[in-house]
């Protein structure tokens, strides 16, 4: 790449990004804090749906000490529905450090962003580029994109091995004068421009310095490695009731859908029919005897690495005490209580073909 080149791309792009970006609830604040929280999110999620998380976020947490000092349950209830829960744990987690260690403060090197939970190379350039100016480029998949388009580049954008020759392509194109808002520009002309499907090509700024433009050949960029299919898995869950409440369960902090609630299941057996697997898994899970009254629903869900087929049963305790295998707590909660905890998305499907009834919940037991 030619100097005279890239310093136009560069000119191109901020002037192009001024003039075009979205407004969006981040890039009216300066605030090193908003800027990490808006990344984190952004992180397998789309913008459309981070934008009402985000005010919602920031509204009840707007700085690092009323993160740190709240509950968990608190943060995941909020962030209940995004998905990817590590995101937030780890967040909560990052915040405490952050009090504890820098007075609240945002680091402002990036070997004390790394130290952070969650912090890797993309979000603690964002941040040092957004919010202090520093010299440090991004690499997501919008700018692996654009990337690959403009200079034919051969590694794939969806193998580790890869990632190294879109690092050092970013970092020969940074504008170092500007690195905040060309790290925004690129991201933005991703995004909105330079789509996986149906790139608007036409309306591009840097379409005079695209390679595979030139030759026709965007749709073959980014190349991608085939993967193996994404398994999928039938389980089975029961919304066990005991007279006028339910029984849920809070997972493990740690592990997918950490310190999220739900209700009993697992994996239905080969050959095992779905009630029966209910049965087996409740009376696994948490040593209770119940009867099946009727099937509530079929669940479709999917998660980054399989998908899920879930049967949804209604059940009557029978007999036995709770007693908890895997899980760290549980409750007996009127139905209408279930929205004060955070619970995965898949049981959230079904949550509007409970009874609702009034009441107190019991305490927590662990």
């Amino acid at each position: 790449m030619k100097k005279r080149d890239a310093d136009r791309i560069r000119k191109l792009l901020i002037q192009w990004y001024r003039n075009e970006h979205r407004s969006l609830p981040w890039r009216t604040s300066s605030d090193p804090y908003q800027i990490w929280v808006s990344e984190v999110m952004l992180q397998q999620t789309r913008v459309n749906t981070v934008v009402p998380y985000f005010r919602k976020f920031i509204s009840v947490f707007p700085d690092v000490p009323h993160l740190a000092r709240a509950e968990l349950q608190t943060v995941l209830k909020l962030w209940e529905g995004m998905g990817y829960y590590a995101r937030a744990r780890n967040l909560h987690r990052a915040a405490r450090q952050v009090l504890e260690r820098f007075a609240g403060r945002i680091p402002t090197t990036r070997k004390e962003l790394l130290q952070l939970p969650g912090i890797g190379d993309y979000i603690a350039s964002a941040v040092l580029s957004i919010a202090f100016d520093q010299p440090y480029a991004v690499v997501d998949g919008n700018v692996k994109r654009v990337l690959a388009r403009m200079f034919k580049l051969d590694a794939p954008v969806n193998q580790t091995r890869g990632l190294a020759v879109f690092k050092e392509t970013a970092d020969k194109l940074l504008d170092l004068g500007h690195p905040g808002i060309f790290n925004q520009a690129i991201m933005e002309l991703g995004a909105v421009v330079c789509k996986p499907r149906n790139p608007k090509c036409e309306i591009c700024p840097l379409q005079g310095y695209c390679a595979a433009f030139k030759i026709g050949s965007i749709h073959k960029y980014p190349l991608r490695v085939t993967r193996s299919p994404i398994p999928k898995y039938h389980i089975a869950v029961g919304v066990v009731y005991r007279e006028d409440r339910v029984l849920i369960t809070r997972r493990p902090t740690d592990g997918l859908l950490g310190g999220l609630w739900e209700f009993p299941g697992g994996k239905i057996g080969k050959g095992e029919d779905p009630a029966s697997g209910c049965l087996r898994e409740i009376q696994e899970e948490v040593g209770l005897d119940v009867a099946i009254e009727s099937h509530l629903m079929q669940v479709k869900h999917a998660y980054t690495h399989f998908r899920i087929v879930m049967e949804v049963f209604r059940c009557q305790y029978t007999s036995g005490e709770v007693e908890l295998k895997a899980h760290t707590a549980y409750r007996w909660v009127k139905p209408q209580e279930l929205d004060r905890f955070p619970f995965p998305r898949a049981n959230l499907k079904f949550m509007h073909l409970l009874d609702p009834s009034g009441g107190k919940d019991f305490g927590v037991k662990s």
